[in-house]
Order: structure tokens, then C-alpha cells, then sequence
């Protein structure tokens, strides 16, 4: 940030890691404001007012070689960014600044924090946003400038699904996009980039990076800029945007790192007591306004895959589309391991889909409710002593769980097989063969890791002639 020094200046009274108190001779500072100490041009952002003139700041860069009396300005003004279309495939800090050194211009400067836009400001309209994974446009059908949700522990692919996504969607619609890497680690950055540039997708994309190794309260914050890029991006080019979060449970860690610092009560779950609250600040931005549309897409961690944890239920309220990563579909190897009877999504009815995928789409929560019943005699006994209805149903199941695998675009180079995009017209057509026998006499192993029903069929008839 560029210093600016003014009347109303301050002197340190204490440090204690990234906590600071400040003292002011003039007048107190505003929550959220942005002070600067003069000799590292260090920032510290405004948490509370004390009594004795003092402020208590989060420190945003590394305290050392801070020391007592100091010199700080109030700069009078929270968190702002640097705006611009030229943002679009630029990597930038919470401050809007890039993360290579490299300039771009700027057309505007925004402040991060403000409240929603008003009732009347904000569009209701609904419609679907295919993205070409079959299991999400079948079972979890995104609707266009909702907030979507992409819950699973850690390793079961969460960040794999966002950058597919990322893929797909900025290489088929015109919209633009934004990547939120909240904690975000060093790696998961780079190579999220590589991939992007590799795709040729980046110019669609401003990337806000909080890494893993800064502050909780630059980690807390950066979810915020992310937003305001969003908001300009939309407000600015009348577009669809895409807002990428990457990841919400971890800008809950550092609200909950943040309240620890400063000395508050946690609540008796052990998260902070203002939980609700911060999460209600961001999620209620994310909306849709006349000029166009954020969809958000936010990977959620899920503790010791604990999802009665009031984090994850925290943010589950705010969501319409709840897509669940399983571990135990990880560990068969089907990928993406979505779990289609955890999995849900608010325009699962015949006012927003049409009647066939309505249709279908229960007919196959039938079938997987079932197979997930027989499961344990299944265990215990095999198939061979289901009924032969039952063992039609079991057979049906199987087969409808290896075809909703997929092969990514975004992971060709560590497979070594081709990605592939379905059109939702082509996924229901497929799931509804299968579900009517259509497709029977095809071994199970040819629906794996495949697109359209009409590549199972090929699969099979050069497996044959092979023979």
C-alpha cells in the first residue's frame, strides 16, 4: 500500500505477534480502517477499539523488528484495490497488488467491505449451467448465479473438480471468472496457473491468492477482495461471473486464528462466536444483480469427514447446490467420487428442469437408494442370493456408477487419457438406457471412465471384434 500520512497519528504500545496496540493522540481510528507504521510502511487493519484512546490491529505482513513508540498513520480509509479489465489474468494479494511485479491499469480503486446490494438490485432469475461433468449436471444441476458448494475431506479431489470446472466452463461460455485461494498453498497455486496457461484460459481469469504461509488476517481477508473483483467484473462488463473459492473452511480457520489473537470467548463448539455473522457477510455479496450474474463454486473441507461440524453446517445453509465428495468412492477408484445420494440441488423439479431429466433422475435415486440397502446382504452373502429382480436392479446400479466417471481435461497429463465434456442431453439419454435394460448385455467395465452412452457401446463392439 502507498503511504499517507496525515494529522492523526499514533505511537505502538505493544506487539504481540501480529496483534498491535496502537495509541492515538487526536482520535480513535474506525474498525476496519488501515494504519501504517511508518518505518516498515507496514499495514495493520483496525479490529477494536480500546479504552485510552487505543487500537487493537491485526498486523497484515510479518511484525518483526516492530518495536514500542513506533510512528503510525491512520489512513482513513479499510482495505482497498486497484480495478481494471487489465486484472483479467493477472495473480494479485489482498491489496490488488500482482504477485510477479508486474503493473496493470487500474480504472478504479474499490474499498473490499460493504454491505449487499438492495432487495430491489437483485435478480431472481434461474436457469441451468452445464458444465459438461455428467454425476453434477445429472444429479446436482447448477443454477446460474447461485452459490454451489463442494464438500469432502482432504484428498478426495475437491481442487481437481474446481479446475476442471474452471476449464470447461471459461472454454464454453463467454462469461469471465475469478479464483478465490483462501490458505491457498504454494503448490496448489502453481499449478493452478500451469494449468490455466496451458489451457489457455488465464485472460478469462483474475486470480486473488492468501497464501497458506501469511497472516490469518490477510488469510481472513482475502475472500473479501476476491468478492469486490467479482462485483466490478459484473458491474463493469455486464457479464456472468464465475467466483472460484478455494478454500471457505480455511477463511474460517483464520477468522477463528483472528478472534483467538484478539483475546475472545470462543463459543462452546469452539469456533469463534461470530462465525454465523462473517460467513453471512460473504455469502449474502454473492449475488445477482440486473447488470449479470455471480455463481459462485466453493470447496468446503469437511473435518474427520464430519459433516454435522458447525462450520460445514454453517455454510451448508447458505447454499443451493450441495455437491458431496466420498471417500469411499475415492477409494474405488471412481473419480469424480461424487455421491449422488448425498449430493442435492434446489432445481431438482419440474418448474426448472424439464420433465425427461425429472423423470430420469429419480427413477435413478431409486435404483441407488436400493443397491444401497442390499449392500450388507450383499457383503455377507454375495449377489447370487439377491432375488433376480434384485440382481437386475444391482447389476443396473453398477453400471450407472461407472458411467458417471469421467476423465478431466485438467488431469491428461497424470492419466494419459484424453478429457472428455458430455452435454446433459447426451447423460440422461444414457442413464435412462441403462436404467431400462437398454444396455444389459454390456459388462460393466466398458460404462468406466468413459462420455456418452454411444462410447460404451463402441468400447464394447472393439473389445469383441478384438477377441
Amino acid at each position: 500500500m502507498e503511504t499517507s500520512y496525515n494529522q492523526n497519528q499514533g505511537y505502538i504500545l505493544r506487539v504481540s505477534g501480529p496483534i498491535v496496540d496502537v495509541f492515538f493522540t487526536r482520535s480513535l481510528p474506525t474498525i476496519n480502517n488501515i494504519l501504517l507504521v511508518r518505518s516498515k510502511n507496514l499495514p495493520l487493519q483496525v479490529a477494536e477499539q480500546l479504552q485510552n484512546m487505543v487500537v487493537r490491529c491485526i498486523a497484515l505482513d510479518s511484525t518483526n523488528g516492530l518495536k514500542k513508540n513506533d510512528l503510525v498513520d491512520d489512513t482513513k480509509k479499510p482495505i482497498s484495490i486497484p480495478l481494471g479489465k487489465d486484472i483479467l489474468g493477472k495473480v494479485v494479494n489482498v491489496f490488488g497488488r500482482t504477485l510477479d511485479g508486474s503493473q496493470f491499469e487500474a480504472t478504479e480503486e474499490r474499498e473490499v467491505y460493504h454491505p449487499p446490494p438492495q432487495l430491489e438490485k437483485i435478480s431472481s432469475k434461474i436457469s441451468i449451467l452445464e458444465t459438461g461433468i455428467k454425476v453434477i449436471d445429472f444429479f446436482a444441476p447448477f443454477p446460474r448465479g447461485a452459490k454451489i458448494g463442494f464438500f469432502g475431506g482432504a484428498g478426495v479431489g475437491k481442487t481437481v473438480l474446481i479446475t476442471e470446472l474452471i476449464n470447461n466452463i471459461a472454454m464454453k461460455y463467454d462469461g469471465l471468472s475469478v479464483f478465490c485461494g483462501v490458505g491457498e498453498r504454494t503448490r496448489e497455486g502453481f499449478e493452478l496457473i500451469s494449468v490455466l496457461k496451458e489451457k489457455d484460459v488465464l485472460s478469462k481469469i483474475a486470480v486473488v491468492l492468501g497464501q497458506m504461509n501469511e497472516s490469518p488476517g490477510v488469510r481472513f481477508r482475502t475472500i473479501y477482495s476476491g468478492l469486490t473483483v467479482a462485483e466490478y467484473l459484473r458491474d463493469a462488463f455486464s457479464k456472468d461471473i464465475l467466483l472460484f473459492v478455494d478454500n471457505i473452511y480455511r477463511f474460517v480457520q483464520a477468522g477463528n486464528e483472528v478472534s483467538t489473537m484478539l483475546g475472545r470467548v470462543p463459543s462452546e463448539t469452539g469456533y469463534q462466536s461470530t462465525l454465523y455473522q462473517e460467513l453471512g457477510e460473504v455469502e449474502e455479496r454473492i449475488v445477482s444483480s440486473q447488470n449479470g450474474t455471480i455463481t459462485s463454486i466453493q470447496a468446503i473441507y469437511v473435518p474427520a469427514d464430519d459433516f454435522s461440524d458447525p462450520a460445514v453446517q454453517g455454510i451448508l445453509n447458505h447454499l443451493e447446490t450441495s455437491v458431496v465428495l466420498s471417500r469411499k468412492i475415492a477409494k474405488e477408484r471412481i473419480y469424480p467420487a461424487v455421491d449422488p445420494l448425498q449430493s442435492n440441488s434446489t432445481i431438482i423439479s419440474p418448474e426448472y428442469i424439464n420433465m425427461e431429466h425429472y423423470t430420469v433422475v429419480k427413477a435413478a435415486y431409486k435404483v441407488l437408494e436400493r443397491y444401497a440397502e442390499l449392500q450388507n446382504i450383499i457383503a455377507i452373502l454375495g449377489e447370487e442370493e439377491l432375488s433376480s429382480q434384485d440382481r437386475i436392479l444391482a447389476n443396473r446400479a453398477k453400471k450407472l456408477i461407472k458411467f458417471m466417471s469421467q476423465p478431466f481435461f485438467t488431469s491428461e497429463a497424470f492419466t494419459g487419457q484424453k478429457g472428455i465434456s458430455v452435454a446433459l442431453k447426451d447423460t440422461i439419454a444414457g442413464v435412462g438406457k441403462i436404467l431400462s435394460g437398454n444396455v444389459d448385455e454390456i459388462p460393466e467395465e466398458h460404462f468406466y471412465m468413459t462420455g456418452t452412452i454411444d462410447m460404451v457401446r463402441e468400447s464394447w463392439e472393439a473389445a469383441k471384434s478384438s477377441k
